[in-house]
């Protein structure tokens, strides 16, 4: 094991407080049977103490069946009918595998507003916390019910990443349908994969493309990109890798991409 894996293995097995992102396209339609293996590796870093939460997307890509709807609606209030729908369906499918290993998710929902407004942020910041110390599993996502395109956060790369700085978190996990990030388009010729991203490393050679899209999702490898960017450059270090490989991830195994942090000088609790 190379000096960087085994350095990059010890911060992840030693984090106290991890965030982990999934993507909609992970965890609705065909695969929302992924539910169970993800709750699988929440609950084993649970098990050793750490506390863990977790951000979905989801809720508009679940709600959609029930509307009848074949493809993401484009009119928000639509949307907003299908957040209200599937953001129910998704805390119960989360909730029934949780309680597999007796955990309690907590459902937190957020607009762009409540983090930028410093009295909702310092509310959500206390509720976290709160959650965290009754030992519960903080489900976090966008508030799509409400929310309007002005004030969106636009994808939830982007929240986790803020989710992360509002709590003081020693990890950021950000999941998607492909296994890390490349140079180009992975299905393209001569793409290759960058397993590590130092601190101020600003990817010029990367040729962009979507990630986990697949027509229910908004975000792509450059909000993917950006949100990791922004985790690290506040102290947070980042994996950017496959919902299949979240288990290899959070046990420290070198998957996906690696996002150096930059130095933090206080950490939480300390």
């Amino acid at each position: 094991m190379s000096v960087v894996a085994s350095e990059r293995r010890d911060a992840v097995l030693a984090a106290r407080r991890l965030v982990v992102k999934v993507g909609s396209s992970s965890i609705s339609g065909r695969n929302a049977a992924q539910i169970g293996p993800l709750v699988d590796a929440l609950a084993a870093a649970h098990a050793r103490g750490t506390e863990v939460v977790l951000v979905s997307s989801g809720a508009i890509a679940t709600g959609m069946p029930y509307l009848r709807l074949d493809a993401r609606p484009d009119d928000l209030a639509t949307q907003q009918a299908a957040a209200a729908v599937g953001q129910n369906v998704l805390m119960v499918r989360y909730q029934d595998s949780l309680d597999r290993y007796g955990i309690v998710a907590g459902q937190v929902l957020l607009t762009a507003g409540d983090v930028e407004n410093p009295t909702h942020r310092s509310n959500a910041q206390r509720a976290m916390e709160r959650l965290l110390g009754l030992g519960i599993l903080p489900i976090v996502n966008e508030n799509d019910t409400v929310a309007t395109h002005e004030i969106r956060f636009g994808d939830n790369d982007r929240l986790a990443a803020l989710v992360s700085e509002l709590i003081g978190a020693d990890l950021l996990v950000l999941l998607s349908d492909v296994d890390a990030l490349y140079t180009r388009p992975p299905h393209e010729p001569g793409a290759e994969l960058i397993s590590h991203v130092p601190i101020g490393d600003d990817l010029a050679g990367v040729e962009l493309g979507d990630i986990g899209s697949a027509g229910v999702g908004t975000g792509g490898a450059g909000t993917k990109i950006a949100a990791a960017k922004h985790a690290a450059a506040g102290g947070t270090p980042v994996v950017l890798t496959s919902t299949t490989r979240v288990a290899d991830a959070l046990g420290g195994e070198a998957v996906g991409t690696w996002f150096d942090a930059a130095p933090r000088a206080r950490r939480h609790g300390g």
